[in-house]
């Protein structure tokens, strides 16, 4: 798997347009509680981003069985959070794959990953499709595997890992699958990096706040509130919850609420520790975040779609 890709044209893909973006989402949306917050940002910012499809990712944690019984839970949330934006899930919101593309980087089959390639394939260097990967990135590395061609025609935005100078890489999207995730890093694909801890760490919210800016806002925003509160049952006042994956989702609406850099892609060891090699093709690397900008766009567009609605 190698890129085309010249310096120039790198760099050209790495720099966001001002005009407006194709693009699909893939996330394990019932993992947490963030990723329903970012979903709802993304498809209330059609002015800027016009989302394309959804793909349910797969996860492991106390809250599934394994990484297939995940994605499906996954999948059934994305249906509930779109009923409640009275958007169809036909034909928009597909499966992701079931397993970890793991150390031997296999490429997995599913229906995501099938038309992740369509979609990329249909698409071009001057025209490219944003991929925002919010999880293990095993559907987006699946697809990576079994159609390299397609490259050239993507630009990931993937929120993983932690800062380059953090001293470990334990972060919940890049340790499920560090295969799936060297298979990204050593693709040569276009990347933009958002990390977890050190970046996205600082998107924080509390309950009082959603239930001033969230909780009023209809159906969406009272599902929305109850996750958050579910969430934080038996926490202290003073609790606070990172809405992480909201970062990556900002990084497109406006990249000025999230400064970056341009530097050489890293290398993800064995151990999953970050190596450098300064050969290696430029990546977008996103160092801060505003929050207050970033919060404020999220509790307006949901007042503007409340009151529309």
């Amino acid at each position: 798997m190698a890129s085309s890709l010249t310096d120039i044209e790198r760099v050209q893909l790495l720099k966001l347009p001002r005009h407006r973006i194709r693009a699909v989402l893939d996330t394990d949306t019932y993992n947490e509680i963030d990723d329903q917050f970012a979903l709802t940002q993304l498809l209330l910012s059609s002015d800027r981003i016009e989302t394309e499809a959804i793909y349910a990712a797969p996860f492991h944690n106390p809250r599934s069985n394994s990484p297939g019984h995940g994605m499906e839970l996954s999948h059934e949330e994305i249906h509930r959070l779109l009923s409640r934006l009275g958007r169809s899930a036909d034909g928009f919101v597909f499966r992701g794959v079931t397993e970890f593309v793991g150390t031997e980087k296999q490429a997995r089959n599913a229906e995501a990953v099938d038309d992740l390639i369509q979609r990329a394939r249909a698409s071009s260097p001057q025209d490219p499709l944003y991929v925002i990967a919010i999880a293990a990135i095993s559907t987006i590395a699946s697809a990576l595997l079994k159609a390299p061609d397609i490259v050239d025609r993507v630009v990931v935005v993937w929120l993983g890992g932690h800062v380059l100078e953090w001293p470990d890489l334990n972060e919940f999207n890049l340790i499920q699958d560090v295969g799936g995730t060297q298979v990204l890093f050593d693709s040569g694909v276009p990347l933009v990096l958002v990390p977890c801890r050190g970046v996205a760490s600082h998107l924080v919210a509390t309950i009082p706040e959603f239930e001033a800016y969230v909780e009023p806002a209809g159906a969406i925003g009272a599902f929305l509130s109850q996750r958050f509160k579910e969430y934080g049952t038996g926490k202290p006042p003073g609790w606070s919850k990172v809405i992480w994956d909201m970062a990556a989702i900002a990084w497109l609406i406006e990249p000025d609420w999230c400064p970056s850099v341009l530097i050489p892609t890293p290398i993800l060891t064995d151990n999953a520790t970050w190596s450098q090699d300064r050969s290696r093709p430029l990546m977008r690397y996103v160092h801060r975040i505003d929050r207050n900008a970033i919060m404020t766009d999220f509790y307006e567009k949901l007042a503007r779609f409340t009151s529309n609605a």
